[in-house]
């Protein structure tokens, strides 16, 4: 109670600031005409008039929305103010509750946040820090460079099976075959599409030149059942003939795309496994058998240090990924996921369950029980889901504790039971 609260909705020439005390009666209120980076002015005014008021300070709250957030956070903390956020989902919902209306106005949104504030419907948000900052930017860089690598895939496989569907069939998985991708890069950027050109070559004089391209790839030695079925797919008519000159050209310039996100990605993802090393969690991180360092690193770019939550079921929250209940008097809904959380959060979590589940025993059993099991029987995405939070939950446990991960508490305790449950039948 010793301090006021200032509320502040930003925008980028103009911000609205109210002082208020702790039943929301508005002190002060005032408009400056400034950018969102240099709101320094209203601080100090706010500071000013909270004094006059008899408050020893002030706690500032705003909208974490977009950048702006971040410098105003800075800029109290050079002040020594305190400085909390308000989730934009919460003001919008109090925004209605008001007079049941979805006005909205500068004012009115500055009182809302720092009434939100006074009702501790706020939190602190995460500490800056330049190593974790550094790996949340790089996070984010990740995750541009996998949706073009994707975009890529897309746009290729379209093309082809417009205009040759034959190629996408010559092996079960195209787009991850290394040879696969040496020979459409022979096919269209050195021969340009020009399927005469490349049957001139012959079979051997084809797996040389798909030979070398594997070679400046690193690869070793190409797969020659997918070399013959491509080689022999050149004379396959199907697709629209008229459409082909113009789609090669553009598949030539898609798998240079492709080949410069795919080495941008690396690059990204070697950045990120080595600030995880930096800071000594790498090893107890990928102590989750089947967690690789660069999944174990996409999450704590979307986390942050995870020993800022209070708890492991907060950053299950934080992704989204905890259950919303719907259940009144008799009756009892289907439970669903609440997707409040950070959507790349749960992407992040979503993928190591990939490597996890075939890698790591716990997990395996885990997904074989919530798929087989008699009652409430989990579709595979289902599980996958839950599998997700799992991992968020111990990752944050072997971090927290500093412990490595351990797969007796894993399952509490079920894996040794039943291992002496055996030696005793035996």
């Amino acid at each position: 109670m010793t301090n006021a609260i200032v509320g502040i909705d930003l925008a980028e020439r103009k911000q609205m600031v109210v002082v208020t005390d702790h039943d929301s009666k508005v002190l002060a209120r005032r408009t400056f005409r400034c950018k969102a980076w240099d709101p320094g002015a209203a601080l100090d005014w706010a500071a000013e008039r909270s004094t006059r008021a008899g408050y020893a300070g002030v706690t500032v709250a705003s909208e974490p929305t977009g950048h702006r957030w971040r410098v105003l956070g800075q800029l109290a903390a050079e002040r020594g103010m305190s400085f909390v956020c308000v989730q934009p989902m919460l003001t919008s919902g109090a925004r209605k509750s008001e007079d049941l209306t979805p006005d909205k106005t500068d004012e009115k949104d500055a009182v809302l946040i720092a009434r939100l504030t006074a009702q501790l419907r706020c939190y602190l948000p995460e500490p800056v820090d330049e190593t974790w900052g550094r790996l949340r930017h790089l996070g984010v860089r990740r995750e541009q460079l996998l949706d073009e690598h994707v975009a890529c895939v897309q746009q290729i496989r379209d093309l082809l099976e417009c205009v040759w569907p034959a190629a996408v069939a010559t092996a079960q998985q195209p787009f991850k075959s290394a040879t696969w991708l040496c020979a459409m890069h022979v096919i269209m950027t050195r021969d340009g599409g020009d399927f005469a050109r490349t049957r001139r070559l012959g079979p051997a004089r084809f797996e040389h030149a798909v030979r070398k391209e594997l070679t400046r790839r690193g690869k070793l030695r190409p797969c020659l059942r997918i070399l013959r079925k491509l080689y022999a797919a050149l004379t396959d008519p199907a697709g629209v003939i008229e459409h082909r000159l113009g789609a090669f050209e553009r598949i030539a310039w898609i798998i240079e795309d492709w080949d410069t996100a795919r080495v941008k990605l690396a690059d990204t993802e070697a950045r990120m496994v080595a600030i995880l090393d930096d800071l000594q969690l790498t090893e107890l991180a990928c102590s989750i058998k089947g967690l690789s360092p660069v999944g174990a690193a996409a999450i704590l770019a979307e986390t942050g240090d995870l020993r800022r939550f209070i708890s492991s079921r907060a950053v299950v929250k934080h992704a989204g990924l905890a259950p919303r209940q719907r259940m009144s008097g008799t009756f009892a809904g289907r439970s669903h996921l609440s997707g409040a959380g950070r959507p790349h959060l749960r992407t992040a979590a979503w993928r190591a369950v990939w490597g996890a589940v075939k890698s790591n025993p716990v997990y395996a059993d885990r997904y074989r029980h919530l798929t087989t099991r008699e009652n409430n029987k989990l579709k595979p995405t289902q599980a996958q889901t839950v599998l997700a939070g799992a991992i968020l939950r111990q990752l944050h446990a072997v971090i927290v504790t500093g412990q490595a991960w351990d797969p007796d508490i894993a399952t509490h305790g079920t894996r040794r039971k039943s291992t002496m449950l055996t030696e005793v039948a035996a």
